[in-house]
């Protein structure tokens, strides 16, 4: 199949004239270009394209003669794969030169530039990610990507062992894109292809891995994914944490986020996976090489237990004030998920409400410094630190209402 006669892109997205001017010097004196990729798919899918990426005939250093002589900013960011970042109005798009692998070895591949559209389309790896448009909307496709798109099936382009022996990333992405797009059970030639090439996993860096697991955490429902990379032993290769753990409340934690309106999560998914341990999330972070952020969170989810449901307001505040409030979060909504399983409604609803009043909660301001004891007398030492701290709890066993003065005239 090539062009597909009856379907035409409308979106607002291709009518943009950042992105008609780019067509324009792309296309001038016989060169050509088309859309590639994730924005087609998101399009004929009813979805909203997040970044818009370019194929084009010209070879890579033409591309940049070309953007510097409009006026405009070329950078090379993979110029030895053919790829170059073109900056039109502050508007970025990666613009990459048809090409097909001369040579792989599970991670990286020697390419050669082309003008073979068939050929830049075989090696991609999913039949949905194969698919291109041209300036006018009309789509190409020589992979059989559309009617994968129809039925929602995530299919490896040609053989699926080979696309994942071309990258053995590729199995992640299997996973990830089946999250987003894939419906009923995963394509049985390439769960069968991900499962015999999990080995390979370990030849990639943390931070591809965790980069696709976030996407994939990131999906509206990750679920069955989530399964099918446990059944296959995949889950438990790139997450050791999750062996003697599992995954048996993601489905309640995926219902609970639904039923609230919450924002997908990947974070709090990954946390419905572990063991919450210190130690544990400490290794985890390290070796996934998290983000300081990330990091902070997860030990904060580990390190600060969810409270009893029937905690007073008054003891809950103190709790949250000597706590980190978002690892509390953390913890009441998972024990939100036990108690819903264990069939706790009445318990489940009011550490909901919990929730609640620590995600409006505005940390209380204590009201003396170390400067208003210096005003009455006191030298800075330990000893003013030890009065700071029995200063502070008073006030928070007040319930944060004592005021600056009564405070001062606590001897």
């Amino acid at each position: 199949m090539t062009e597909l006669k009856d379907i035409r892109i409308e979106d607002a997205w291709l009518k943009d004239d950042t992105l008609q001017t780019l067509f324009d010097i792309l296309c001038a004196d016989g060169g050509d270009a088309r859309v590639a990729g994730g924005a087609v798919r998101n399009a004929l899918m009813g979805m909203p394209a997040s970044d818009v990426d370019l194929c084009t005939t010209l070879l890579p250093q033409v591309v940049v003669k070309r953007l510097q002589a409009a006026g405009h900013k070329a950078v090379p960011t993979g110029i030895d794969h053919g790829t170059v970042t073109a900056v039109i109005e502050g508007q970025a798009f990666e613009v990459t030169t048809l090409r097909k692998d001369i040579e792989t070895d599970g991670r990286h591949a020697v390419v050669e530039f082309g003008t073979d559209w068939v050929a830049d389309a075989n090696r991609r790896d999913l039949t949905i990610n194969g698919l291109y448009c041209d300036r006018d909307g009309r789509v190409y496709d020589y992979v059989d990507g559309y009617k994968d798109i129809l039925s929602k099936d995530v299919r490896f382009i040609g053989d699926a062992a080979t696309r994942i022996k071309e990258d053995s990333l590729r199995i992640l992405r299997f996973f990830r894109f089946f999250a987003w797009y894939g419906e009923r059970r995963p394509d049985a030639s390439g769960l069968k292809a991900c499962a015999a090439g999990r080995e390979l996993l370990a030849g990639l860096s943390v931070e591809r891995v965790w980069m696709e697991l976030k996407k994939m955490l990131s999906a509206s429902d990750p679920g069955r994914a989530i399964l099918w990379m446990r059944t296959t032993g995949i889950l438990g290769g790139v997450l050791p944490e999750t062996h003697k753990w599992g995954t048996d409340a993601i489905p309640g934690l995926l219902r609970l986020e639904q039923d609230q309106g919450w924002d997908p999560d990947p974070l709090f998914r990954l946390m419905g996976m572990v063991r919450p341990d210190v130690t544990t999330m400490q290794t985890m972070s390290k070796r996934m090489t998290f983000s300081n952020k990330e990091t902070e969170r997860m030990i904060s989810w580990a390190n600060n237990p969810a409270p009893k449901s029937d905690i007073t307001i008054s003891d809950f505040e103190k709790l949250m004030y000597k706590s980190n409030v978002q690892g509390l979060i953390d913890s009441m909504k998972l024990e939100i998920v036990n108690l819903q399983v264990r069939e706790n409604a009445d318990e489940a609803k009011a550490m909901l409400k919990l929730v609640e009043h620590a995600q409006k909660w505005e940390r209380p301001v204590f009201p003396i410094q170390g400067q208003d004891l210096i005003a009455k007398g006191m030298q800075a030492g330990p000893e003013m630190g030890e009065k700071l701290q029995a200063l502070e709890d008073a006030w928070i066993e007040s319930g944060f209402s004592l005021s600056k003065d009564a405070l001062l005239g606590i001897s």
